[in-house]
């Protein structure tokens, strides 16, 4: 798999931290964002750096062999840290209590990633290894402490992190308990990395060769896992926006027989500010809402109390609940009003029949029932016509 299995997970990750980076911005001070997004970015470093000719650049360019080793295995165990300290945030909120226990892991980890690299320091590794260092290296004085050090630090966090993942899966539903099972599954298998690596460490230490262990099974392992854990991040982000883009389409598209039926003939070619072929939904759907909000407005001296109480009488007796027959009321004094409109447009103040006690409902999802009456109702109809034929024959 060369070294495919180290960078496509490492710009998998970054892809996902990339999605949230606008999110970042938009609230900075989120504290679990910030710890979602540090994972992310940490992740993608991980992998990115311990591609094989990222490990020979950083070696050649520092002039000290497998120092890319411990530069790697520091940002893994922040990784690990940060990883602790997103779920204790993720199940604690942000009280005192989390923010000391998060500054505790923080610390603990610091320390590790000190710990490495004064165990580096004082082994020797004179011999470059790119693939192979943790076994190669499994009884060499101070740099095998550091190979266990890292591997028990990544260990603890996975495992940690995993259960209490799963804990939380179990208390929510839906899209967010699909991707933290995603979560959970990708660091069972960062668990299955570990004890790959440690085995093989292991067995050097009672003279077997299990070096397959950490050079064929470990990589992997590892690179499976960043797929689940970054698909875990991102199916819960991505399936979020394309419901509410759908949302979105759906309301713009049902408002659009109320839309039209405000505007009049004269604006049915498409009133209104030009917003450009590439507006986005949200904010046609923030036109049409203004549109219909101001047409409403424009239409009232045409209301008619008459109508309204007719035309509910009439849904109640078909059938209809209170609720619903108030919304087809609302729709055929809307449909009879534009009717009578078209018929003598320019009146300015209401008739004797007021408009008032009738006044459409305005809420958000009522515009949307009143749309969908006006299109299929059988009782606003007749009250467009009559509308139509009075409002005509007047004097």
């Amino acid at each position: 798999m060369g070294d495919l299995t180290m960078t496509v997970p490492g710009a998998l990750l970054f892809g996902a931290f990339l999605l949230k980076l606008p999110a970042l911005r938009r609230n900075p001070r989120d504290a679990l964002l910030r710890c979602v997004c540090a994972l992310l970015l940490l992740g993608s470093l991980v992998f990115l750096l311990a591609a094989v000719p990222v490990l020979a650049a950083i070696n050649r360019l520092t002039g000290v062999p497998n120092l890319a080793a411990p530069l790697v295995y520091g940002v893994l165990s922040a990784l690990s840290g940060v990883c602790i300290v997103l779920v204790i945030i993720w199940r604690g909120g942000t009280t005192e209590r989390t923010r000391r226990a998060c500054v505790r892991c923080l610390a603990a980890y610091g320390v590790v990633i000190v710990a490495l690299a004064v165990l580096f320091a004082l082994g020797d590794a004179p011999v470059e290894r790119l693939r192979d260092l943790d076994t190669y290296y499994a009884n060499t004085p101070y740099i095998r402490e550091m190979i266990v050090l890292y591997l028990l630090a990544h260990t603890a966090a996975a495992l940690v992190t995993s259960v209490l993942c799963w804990r939380w899966s179990l208390r929510v539903h839906g899209v967010l308990r699909a991707g933290l099972t995603l979560i959970v599954c990708g660091y069972l298998l960062n668990l299955g990395y570990d004890a790959a690596k440690l085995t093989a460490v292991a067995g050097r230490w009672t003279g077997h060769d299990l070096d397959w262990l950490s050079t064929r099974a470990a990589r992997p392992m590892a690179s499976a896992s960043a797929f689940l854990i970054g698909g875990g991040f991102v199916f819960p982000l991505i399936t979020h926006r394309v419901r509410a883009a759908w949302r979105t389409a759906v309301r713009h598209r049902r408002l659009k027989t109320l839309a039209h039926r405000l505007a009049g003939p004269a604006g049915r070619g498409g009133a209104g500010v030009a917003i450009g072929p590439w507006a986005s939904m949200e904010l046609r759907l923030t036109q049409r809402e203004a549109a219909i909000h101001d047409g409403i407005i424009a239409l009232r001296p045409y209301f008619d109390d008459e109508v309204h109480s007719r035309a509910e009488s009439t849904a109640l007796a078909r059938g209809h609940s209170p609720a619903r027959a108030r919304i087809v009321a609302d729709a055929a004094m809307i449909a009879a009003a534009a009717a009578a409109r078209d018929a003598a447009p320019g009146r300015t103040a209401p008739t004797a029949g007021g408009g008032e006690s009738g006044r459409p409902s305005t809420g958000a999802d009522d515009l949307v029932r009143i749309s969908l009456a006006l299109r299929r109702s059988p009782v606003v109809r007749p009250a467009r016509r009559r509308a139509a034929v009075s409002e005509s024959s007047s004097p």
